[in-house]
């Protein structure tokens, strides 16, 4: 049986091929550290679990949820906006429940992009928005990130043929691989950008409120005037530590989100109205119980920086998620570099070629593991010989 064509345009998802390196290496008895997918090792909050265990045994959630999501669920996420960016939602029209928000990133695509139309996609970047383009038969403009231009794609090279062909640009900040973040003020450049050739600003802020030294991530609509034309994706999953629940929302103008309503009502029936329930909750959370959570990702981050730099690296200090991105040291390339990690160090970490092709020369780092970890994996470097200044040849 013969597969679609568009299947033979994706390679394989990163995530999974790290799964399966990491069960090979268990195979051979290895004892593996994994900082490859960025998954909370600490559990969700406890009043999240408790409110899902009171709303398990609520027989009213047993049935079909709202495809939009529940009224209560939506008027939480849209007082989430309002005390978080002063921004103003018609929970009916502008608020959407998802089911996780990479479900409602690989939707988009689908309600706005036709046969032959251009995305803008970063690179590097989450893999999704390279590849939901190609299932939903457009093709991905590569907008390069790199140290060169602060991981910011620059907008004023984007030929403009290709930008009167563009349906959507999708940006991700802080960001997902690299740990940049932007300001407003680029925000400002972008919405311009995007009212000039009417294309919608696909905003992934995942990581919003992952955030550490006095760093406040910013949205699009604290700007006039964003809500036109832009969506904006929010997650539970790093905020919370709820990445199993698959719980989220997108948030933006009614236009917008009856069209993607429309693709979710044809695919999914929304989320299990006890996780609603959670969600709810989850949104409640005090401030300072989010801090004490960054906190520990920022410890963490400091360990690793620190190992880092004695092992030859140049790195500054973090803003933002819980990712390093760093440069493979010279003479090999970042799969030859992460095979070196993983067979003398037994430490797993994904090439930056998984996230695009800008990604070649760099890897990434998942801080989802405690601190003793952290240090035995800077150890473990330095008993192997691996630092930025090893060259191929001698290991």
């Amino acid at each position: 049986m013969q597969g679609s064509q568009r299947l033979d345009k994706i390679p394989p998802y990163i995530f999974a091929e790290i799964d399966k390196k990491i069960d090979e290496a268990k195979a051979k008895g290895y004892d593996i550290i994994s900082l490859g997918i960025g998954d909370p090792d600490t559990p969700t909050f406890p009043h999240i679990v408790k409110t899902m265990h009171e709303s398990i045994d609520d027989a009213s959630t047993h049935n079909y949820p709202p495809y939009q999501g529940t009224k209560d669920f939506r008027k939480a996420c849209a007082d989430w906006m309002k005390k978080r960016y002063n921004a103003d939602f018609d929970a009916e029209t502008e608020i959407l429940a998802l089911i996780g928000s990479k479900e409602g990133i690989a939707h988009v695509f689908l309600a706005f992009v036709d046969e032959g139309d251009y995305t803008l996609v970063p690179d590097p970047a989450y893999p999704v928005y390279r590849n939901a383009t190609f299932l939903a038969g457009g093709i991905p403009y590569y907008m390069p990130i790199g140290p060169e231009n602060n991981y910011l794609p620059d907008l004023d090279k984007i030929p403009e043929e290709i930008a009167k062909k563009a349906k959507l640009i999708f940006l991700n900040y802080p960001n997902n691989p690299t740990g940049a973040v932007a300001n407003l003020e680029y925000f400002k450049k972008v919405l311009e950008f995007a009212k000039k050739y009417d294309i919608l600003i696909c905003h992934d802020q995942a990581y919003c409120e992952m955030t550490y030294n006095g760093y406040v991530a910013p949205s699009f609509f604290e700007i006039e005037g964003a809500k036109d034309y832009c969506l904006e994706f929010f997650s539970h999953s790093k905020t919370y530590n709820m990445t199993g629940w698959r719980i989220g929302w997108v948030a933006g103008g009614a236009k917008a989100m009856k069209a993607l309503s429309v693709i979710k009502n044809n695919i999914d029936s929304g989320i299990f109205k006890a996780i609603q329930k959670a969600g709810i909750v989850a949104l409640e959370t005090p401030q300072s119980e989010i801090d004490r959570l960054n906190d520990i990702y920022k410890k963490r981050s400091d360990i690793m920086i620190q190992g880092l730099r004695e092992l030859g690296w140049t790195v500054e200090d973090s803003k933002a998620t819980f990712y390093l991105w760093l440069p493979v040291p010279e003479g090999m390339t970042s799969v030859e570099f992460v095979e070196i990690m993983l067979e003398k160090a037994h430490i797993v970490v994904p090439p930056g070629t998984g996230y695009g092709p800008k990604g070649e020369g760099f890897f990434r780092i998942a801080l989802t593991v405690d601190e003793s970890k952290i240090k035995e994996a800077v150890e473990r470097m330095k008993k192997a010989g691996i630092s930025y200044n090893m060259k191929r040849e001698a290991v």
